[in-house]
């Protein structure tokens, strides 16, 4: 080959291999482009949420760290993003992308029922922005596959590093994901009454300055029940002591239905509502001296427990269902088979810490040991939740005098009145009874 030839052929190779560079330079920056404009529509939905349109009764002040806290993490995914290794850019763009539909699912659920409003126009967009940042870390990955290794050893390699991200997205992203939810989403709606007596439309403050909406029972008897939480599941329990002649409380906690607030599906700071219903039914010229109770399904359960040994205003508590509502209580399970759990209870209690802007309460084990002399009853399933199964002997034994415990035969998770009708009504009537009428 003459020198002519050879010089052509360098200066074909040359080009060429411009034209490759250009093409990666022009694919990375799609990549960059559509990766930012995702984590752009995730953080507008953030700040839009957390300072620009919070929930009712609340303020920017209210979510701090809730909404700093993932602003600056996607903000640090937009500047760094072209700094990363094409795998740690999948990684990252993948993981975000999750996040971006976790924080709009709030906005489906409300599209769903009717409700869209405020943020959660900018939620759908979040959702958008989060199927573009996966798809974005799907072509990342295709494009940078590895070609140079032998067939069984890419395939070996591929195997481990997608069951290495399965099991880390299920043990850890996903529970942290969820706790989004959790801390953003609640029943939208008030169901229609069926309480079989007359109620009035009631509405009381909490210390935090919270509106809560419910409805209102008279008593007859002298005597009042808090039913909690929510208007929907208590009705059957609510009918039963109207029936009886107790004057019944209902009403939406904080975040759900009519009442203000952040929502919390764990039920943090749910004492501060139970405690505002207290105050509301000391002042009703229906009840006689102190004689208010609470009756708490699941959640439920667990803010009577902590409200009536916080405070001394309910003078009798029924808790069913009670169970674990954090990574406290998760700890207090006996047996050796929790520390399976133990890493996806951390990451979801550090999940509802961070976007509810409140630490986990603590312990019920701890708790319960205050509520005497106040007269308490701890009732679960025999086929309950792992956790109710477990702990409400746990709670029992450390709970001081006078106190009772039932488990209900047959009966699911909070299903007592189903599975025992009969049965259920004389325990928890006739508890009522001996705390708040007798004497």
């Amino acid at each position: 080959m003459n020198e002519g030839a050879l010089a052509t052929s360098a200066t074909s190779r040359a080009w060429s291999s411009g034209r490759r560079s250009l093409r990666v330079v022009r694919v990375w920056r799609n990549e960059a482009t559509l990766a930012i404009a995702g984590l752009a529509f995730v953080a507008v939905h953030v700040l839009d949420d957390s300072f620009f349109q919070p929930q009712p009764g609340t303020s920017a002040g209210d979510h701090l760290v809730g909404g700093l806290v993932p602003f600056a993490g996607l903000l640090a995914a937009a500047l760094f993003y072209g700094r990363l290794r094409a795998g740690l850019r999948a990684a990252l763009a993948g993981l975000l992308g999750l996040f971006g539909i976790a924080t709009g699912i709030e906005s489906a659920y409300y599209l769903d029922a009717g409700r869209l409003s405020g943020d959660d126009y900018t939620g759908l967009a979040a959702i958008a922005g989060g199927l573009l940042l996966i798809g974005v870390a799907v072509g990342t990955l295709w494009r940078s596959r590895r070609g140079d290794e032998g067939l069984w050893r890419r395939w070996l390699r591929r195997a481990l590093t997608t069951v290495g991200v399965v099991f880390a997205t299920y043990v850890l992203v996903l529970p942290f994901l969820v706790s989004y939810v959790l801390t953003h989403t609640a029943r939208a709606f008030v169901p229609v009454a069926h309480l079989g007596a007359p109620h009035d439309d009631v509405t009381f403050t909490t210390a935090d300055g919270l509106r809560l909406r419910g409805w209102y029972v008279p008593s007859k008897n002298g005597a009042a029940v808090i039913a909690f939480p929510g208007r929907k599941g208590t009705q059957k329990p609510a009918r039963m002591l109207a029936r009886h002649g107790y004057g019944v409380l209902l009403f939406d906690r904080r975040g759900e239905g009519e009442s203000e607030g952040d929502p919390n599906a764990w039920g943090w700071a749910g004492h501060q509502d139970v405690e505002a219903a207290v105050r509301f039914l000391q002042r009703r010229p229906d009840i006689k001296g102190d004689r208010i109770g609470g009756i708490g399904l699941s959640v439920g359960g667990e803010m009577m427990l902590e409200s009536a040994a916080r405070a001394r205003g309910l003078k009798a508590v029924v808790s069913e269902g009670a169970g674990e509502r954090s990574i406290r209580e998760y700890l207090d399970i006996t047996g050796s088979g929790k520390w399976t759990d133990v890493p996806s209870y951390a990451a979801l209690s550090a999940g509802i810490a961070l976007f509810s802007n409140n630490t986990p309460p603590a312990s019920l084990k701890d708790l319960v040991g205050s509520i005497a002399p106040t007269p308490v009853f701890f009732v679960y399933g025999e086929h309950g939740q792992d956790g109710e199964r477990n702990l409400n002997p746990t709670y029992y034994a450390a709970a001081g005098q006078p106190k009772m415990i039932w488990e209900v035969p047959g009966s699911g998770h909070v299903g007592g009145i189903n599975a025992r009708p009969k049965e259920y009504e004389h325990r928890v009537v006739g508890f009522f009874d001996r705390a708040l009428l007798e004497g």
